[in-house]
């Protein structure tokens, strides 16, 4: 019953909260991705904080599924929001780095690529509380690869 109720309330509270992004707003976003030249899926997720009218950073991170190793994607982006309102569109672009193992198990295989990525995406808002996050980006490391993201964002 406790666990019931305690649904409840925050279900309530998260339903009271609005779309708009202004300063000290938060959002956590749980995403799928897709690259296009490799064909390699991920998944991974992220926190959105305004730290201003408009401009929010969002550092993620990606578990990334190759044929061959292990790869993932740390990434810390600034996103400038276009548009308000149900639908908004952003631009953003930021820090990007790769940790990828094309040998698991065996010694001096680790490898790490630093660059950076730009793109644009779009938030659009569900309900309150829950909205779909798409993004195309664009990243400058090894391997170089365009890809989407799609997924959902929960405000908090």
């Amino acid at each position: 019953m406790r666990k019931t109720l305690l649904c409840f309330v925050l279900l309530t509270i998260f339903s009271l909260k609005s779309q708009a992004q202004v300063k000290g707003d938060a959002r956590i976003h749980v995403l799928g991705s897709y690259g296009l030249e490799y064909n390699d899926f991920g998944i991974g997720g992220g926190v959105e904080y305004f730290f201003t009218d408009r401009f929010a950073l969002m550092p993620s991170f990606f578990k990334v599924y190759p044929e061959v190793g292990n790869l993932s994607n740390f990434s810390f982006d600034l996103r400038y929001y276009v548009t308000e309102g149900p639908s908004q569109l952003y631009f953003m672009a930021g820090y990007s780095q790769n940790f990828q193992n094309t040998a698991p198990g065996q010694a001096g295989t680790r490898e790490n690529f630093v660059g950076a990525n730009a793109g644009i995406g779009a938030f659009v808002g569900l309900t309150d509380w829950v909205g779909l996050s798409t993004e195309f980006r664009v990243q400058t490391q090894y391997p170089q690869e365009a890809g989407f993201r799609i997924g959902f964002a929960f405000s908090l």
